[in-house]
C-alpha cells in the first residue's frame, strides 16, 4: 500500500469503509463514518451501493459499478493510506471480486469483514451468487469476520442458533481462511447477548448486556467499524474486539427513536447524535 507510512508517521489514524450508503443515516457508510469520528479516526469510503431506505425499510438499491468501487479503494490507499478497513454491503459477485482484487493489490491491512446478507428489515443485500465469492475471495483476506447468527449460518451452510453451533460455525469460518471470527450472539435466546471470539488458538466468550429496545438499526455496522477504528489506533485484535463490543453496547443503550420504524443505534452517544455535544 502506497501512502501508508502508518499512524506514527502521519499522526492521524485512518480507516476505510467499503460499504453501501444508507439514505436514512443509520447504517452503512454513514454509521461507519460516525463511529470512526467518535473514536478519533479519519474515515474514508468506497461506496458499493446506494440504498433507498429509512426506518421503515429498504425500497430500492442501485449498485455502483464494480470498477468504480475498486477505483475508490485505490484512490484512498495510494494517497491517504489505510491503517484498517472494514467491509459491509458488497451486494454482487462482481463487486466482491473487485474489492478483493483492490485490497490484495493495495496491501490494505487489518480487514474487518461484516458479511452483510440482509437489512434489519429482512431485505436481501447480498446476491446469492455473491455468497460463494465472499467465502472464497474476501474471507481469506480478513483479519476478523463478524457474522451474526443468520450470517454465520449463510457462510457455513447450517443453522446457527446455540452456543455450541456458534463455536462450530466459527471453526468452519476459520477453515475458509479468515484470521479470526467473532460470531455475534444478539439473536440468541436468553438474557445476555454474548459473542464468541476465536483465532484458532485463543477462544473467548465476550459477555454483553441485552438492552430492551426495538431501535437496533446499524448495530453490526457500528460494531465492525468500532473494531476497525481500534485497530487503526494500534490496538491488538482481542482488545479491539472488546472495545468495539463495549462501544456498540452504549450505542444501543442510547439508540434514537426517530422515524416510524426501527430507529438507529447512536455512535455519537458520548457527545450527542451529531457529535456536537449535548
Amino acid at each position: 500500500m502506497q501512502g501508508g507510512e502508518g499512524v506514527s508517521a502521519r499522526g492521524v489514524p485512518r480507516a476505510l469503509t467499503i460499504a453501501g450508503s444508507d439514505s436514512g443515516g443509520g447504517a452503512g457508510i454513514q454509521a461507519d463514518l460516525r463511529t470512526f469520528a467518535a473514536l478519533g479516526v479519519w474515515g474514508t469510503t468506497a461506496i458499493t451501493s446506494i440504498t433507498v431506505q429509512n426506518t421503515l425499510g429498504v425500497s430500492g438499491v442501485t449498485d455502483v459499478p464494480a470498477d468504480v468501487v475498486a477505483a475508490q479503494i485505490r484512490a484512498v490507499a495510494d494517497d491517504i493510506g489505510v491503517d484498517a478497513t472494514k467491509t459491509g454491503m458488497l451486494s454482487s459477485a462482481a463487486i466482491v471480486a473487485a474489492v478483493a482484487d483492490a485490497i490484495a493489490a493495495g496491501g490494505v491491512p487489518n480487514l474487518v469483514v461484516d458479511p452483510v446478507f440482509l437489512s434489519k428489515h429482512g431485505h436481501p443485500l447480498l446476491a446469492q451468487d455473491a455468497v460463494s465469492a465472499l467465502r472464497g475471495r474476501i474471507l481469506p483476506l480478513a483479519r476478523l469476520v463478524t457474522p451474526n447468527l443468520p450470517e454465520a449460518g449463510g457462510l457455513v451452510g447450517f443453522g446457527v442458533a446455540s452456543r455450541d453451533e456458534m463455536r462450530k460455525a466459527a471453526d468452519q469460518i476459520l477453515a475458509l481462511g479468515a484470521g479470526a471470527v467473532l460470531v455475534k450472539g444478539g439473536h440468541l435466546e436468553g438474557a445476555g447477548a454474548d459473542d464468541y471470539f476465536t483465532d484458532g488458538e485463543a477462544a473467548e466468550w465476550i459477555e454483553g448486556e441485552r438492552i430492551d429496545t426495538p431501535h437496533t438499526h446499524g448495530t453490526g455496522c457500528v460494531l465492525s467499524a468500532a473494531i476497525a477504528a481500534r485497530l487503526a489506533l494500534g490496538d491488538g485484535l482481542l482488545d479491539a474486539v472488546r472495545a468495539g463490543k463495549a462501544f456498540v453496547t452504549e450505542a444501543i443503550r442510547h439508540a434514537l427513536a426517530i422515524g416510524g420504524g426501527i430507529g438507529p443505534v447512536n455512535p455519537g452517544w458520548r457527545t450527542g447524535p451529531t457529535g456536537a455535544g449535548g
